[in-house]
């Protein structure tokens, strides 16, 4: 991981959750370590968004996450925070293919995604520890981020993260056209 992408040289509008379009990602391991789940929360509004993969490689991770991240409206991907986990090794390839930046913690920094390692707390409630993740399907962990998506959280003024993220959609759109 190059010197240049550690969280240290992150932009401040990351850190202060001013502008939408920030993620924090990781994944959750099941039974053995050997299947997995990718989480992505978005920082300013808490969105989440889940990721069936088929095993825990770094491709499986690049694909996953790709193919969750290009469902997004393209100003909803601006970067990613990632531990240094062997799993985003592709990080470059991920990079180009969202067309995103991707930041690293510190190792052994939890706190500096403490909304992704929240929401992963949170997601056991749905597939605890030790349970085999390669049985459940990408609908299911899209009927899990609903549920999470609509519950209303404190930090966003009892807003639920869905009501937050399209109200920062439609500024996006509105400023956009303003703009033309």
């Amino acid at each position: 991981m190059p010197e240049e992408l550690r969280i240290v040289h992150r932009p401040e509008e990351v850190q202060t959750r001013l502008v939408p379009g920030h993620w924090e990602g990781d994944l959750i391991k099941g039974a053995f370590n050997r299947s997995c789940v990718g989480t992505l929360v978005e920082r300013k509004t808490r969105f989440v968004v889940l990721c069936r993969m088929d095993g825990c490689t770094a491709a499986d991770a690049l694909e996953g996450f790709t193919r969750q991240m290009k469902k997004l409206p393209a100003s909803m991907r601006t970067s990613l925070t990632y531990d240094r986990g062997t799993e985003l090794t592709c990080y470059a390839e991920l990079m180009q293919g969202s067309n995103i930046d991707v930041w690293f913690a510190d190792p052994h920094a939890r706190w500096q995604r403490g909304s992704n390692e929240n929401t992963n707390g949170l997601l056991r409630q749905f597939l605890p520890k030790g349970a085999d993740l390669s049985t459940v399907s990408q609908e299911y962990l899209n009927h899990i981020a609903l549920l999470m998506n609509t519950r209303p959280r404190q930090t966003l003024g009892w807003k639920t993260p869905s009501e937050a993220m399209e109200e920062e959609i439609a500024a996006l759109k509105s400023r956009v056209a303003l703009e033309s």
